[in-house]
């Protein structure tokens, strides 16, 4: 199955990615990892990657797309994949689609973890962090026995900047904007599944499971 995940910051995607690679045995490629093993493999596109992130600059797609295609052909990709954080533009879903068509290969499903920004905004300034040992808590969902102690080792808890409502409104702002086209295409294309991620994270999953179960 070869399967494409998408969703907001906060949405859960990490957790549903996890669950599927378990459940499946397919790899989970997110675009940082390609970058990441294909600078520490010295490729040449890895290091021509490494040019462009060393600078603060961003990735030409055409380098992001030779990437990818390196990292589809390897041997783990063979009955699968789920891509996470790749496609992010329509250029960049044709020129996907372009490819996997050069391998014999297509998109199954896109699956959209759809969140209410409302929640999503709970979700994520919600969280603090131990200042002493970086044990995560959460307001709602994982509270610590003492407000503002950590739990494991009595340290004080903090707020990320990154975690404060601005930030997080407008990075959530950035995300709908960039996703909002990308979904259109996919949509279109007739590879999209929104699945309901304001539900109990297990019953997110056993919804996946049932829209990928015929896939097998």
């Amino acid at each position: 199955m070869n399967l494409v995940l998408m969703g907001l910051p906060g949405a859960g995607k990490g957790t549903q990615a996890e669950q599927i690679v378990e459940q499946y045995g397919i790899p989970h490629i997110s675009t940082g990892d390609m970058f990441r093993a294909a600078m520490k493999e010295g490729t040449e596109l890895g290091l021509e990657a490494k040019s462009f992130m060393d600078k603060g600059e961003l990735v030409p797609d055409v380098v992001t797309i030779g990437i990818v295609r390196e990292r589809l052909i390897k041997d783990d990709c063979i009955n699968g994949f789920l891509l996470d954080g790749f496609p992010r533009t329509v250029p960049q879903a044709e020129a996907l689609e372009n490819l996997l068509s050069d391998l014999d290969k297509k998109i199954d499903y896109v699956i959209n973890i759809n969140v209410d920004k409302s929640i999503l905004m709970d979700r994520l300034t919600g969280r603090r962090i131990c200042k002493d040992c970086g044990s995560t808590y959460h307001l709602v969902f994982n509270p610590p026995a003492k407000e503002g102690t950590c739990d494991k080792c009595g340290g004080e808890l903090y707020q990320r900047a990154d975690d404060n409502a601005e930030t997080v409104q407008n990075r959530l702002d950035v995300n709908i904007k960039q996703q909002e086209p990308l979904l259109t295409f996919y949509e279109t294309k007739g590879y999209l599944r929104t699945i309901d991620g304001q539900q109990d994270i297990n019953k997110v999953f056993a919804d996946i499971q049932q829209l990928v179960g015929d896939l097998r």
